[in-house]
């Protein structure tokens, strides 16, 4: 288990998406280049850590519902946040000063994920963070892949985010929020952590 210290920085936000076909995935396994964008999706029924591994690298990520095969898929164009360009809002800014949280890294991984599919979100019914989703990422979070960054208010974990590390970049895949602004908190954590290079 490991603590963020306190900040107070800055907030992004959008992007498109389309299908990947077979080879295009496949290709990703090989490091080669990925170009091709075909218009139907694939069912490649493998989350193992050295596809998914392979296919980050390539800036290619798997995104499906109940009933859907296994999909992947690259945006065009990608939402890049740079860490030291997050934008705080002054009432996040006020959240952040008052300090009456804790921020934890990697200390309820399973917890996080669990939550981001089951919080109730407003025009979203289901959720894509299947079982084997979150069982594919809990893989990656043992092998030191996939990470999670955690608020705590009195003890209780009330809002958080996940996603994967490759590199110098941080693969966002979801967040969750019990209490105002706590999945901010984790964010505004998170982007001061990465650009502070204790990442690293």
């Amino acid at each position: 288990q490991r603590r963020l210290d306190r900040i107070d920085q800055r907030l992004g936000d959008g992007s498109l998406l389309q299908f990947l076909g077979r080879d295009d995935v496949c290709q990703a396994i090989d490091d080669r280049p990925t170009r091709k964008r075909l218009e139907q999706p694939v069912d490649i029924r493998d989350l193992s850590p050295e596809r998914l591994v392979a296919a980050y690298r390539q800036g290619i990520f798997p995104w499906f519902s109940v009933g859907e095969p296994i999909l992947w898929w690259s945006p065009d164009p990608r939402m890049v946040l740079k860490p030291d360009a997050l934008r705080i809002t002054r009432s996040l800014a006020k959240t952040l000063r008052n300090g009456n949280y804790e921020v934890r890294l990697d200390s309820a991984f399973a917890d996080v994920a669990h939550a981001c599919a089951h919080t109730p979100r407003p025009g979203q019914r289901g959720t894509w963070i299947l079982p084997e989703m979150q069982a594919a990422y809990l893989r990656m979070h043992r092998l030191g892949y996939a990470h999670s960054v955690e608020t705590w208010i009195d003890g209780e974990l009330v809002g958080g985010l996940y996603g994967i590390a490759i590199g110098r970049a941080f693969f966002g895949e979801s967040m969750f929020s019990l209490r105002r602004d706590a999945s901010k908190i984790a964010l505004a954590h998170l982007c001061h952590y990465l650009a502070s290079g204790d990442s690293a």
